[in-house]
């Protein structure tokens, strides 16, 4: 069987999320400036695509009771590239106003050690986004 390029590639993230305008905000923001843009629309849900990978975050009725939890078992955070430190910096300053917090500011750009320029974000619904610079 041959292989292309997409194979192993990421399809698609959906985020289930108890409240889509709140999702859409936070979300919207940081994918748009990540350079993803609209890509899908209904009631229940939004997408933005970058190539070939889109991300979800949807209301969805057959979500079961409770919230998400970075640290219980599941997914923890989503990790995107940035270009540079420059921007990783500029998107934590504009974060705040978007519906995000900045987590392990004491350790702020290096919580991932000294040899990396990273943010970590999360929203307020408990869901956490990685920024990484080369």
């Amino acid at each position: 069987m041959g292989v292309n390029q997409t194979t192993g590639t990421l399809h698609h993230v959906e985020l289930w999320v108890p409240d889509l305008g709140r999702a859409t905000t936070s979300w919207g923001w940081l994918l748009g400036a990540l350079g993803y843009t609209e890509f899908q629309s209904w009631p229940a849900g939004r997408s933005w695509r970058l190539g070939a990978t889109y991300v979800v975050v949807e209301q969805s009725k057959a979500m079961s009771a409770g919230g998400h939890d970075r640290l219980r078992p599941g997914l923890n955070h989503l990790a995107f590239h940035v270009a540079s430190p420059g921007e990783v910096d500029a998107l934590v300053d504009e974060a705040p106003k978007r519906g995000w917090v900045l987590l392990f500011p004491d350790r702020h750009p290096h919580a991932g050690g000294p040899d990396t320029y990273a943010a970590y974000l999360e929203d307020e619904d408990g869901f956490e986004a990685e920024l990484v610079a080369p």
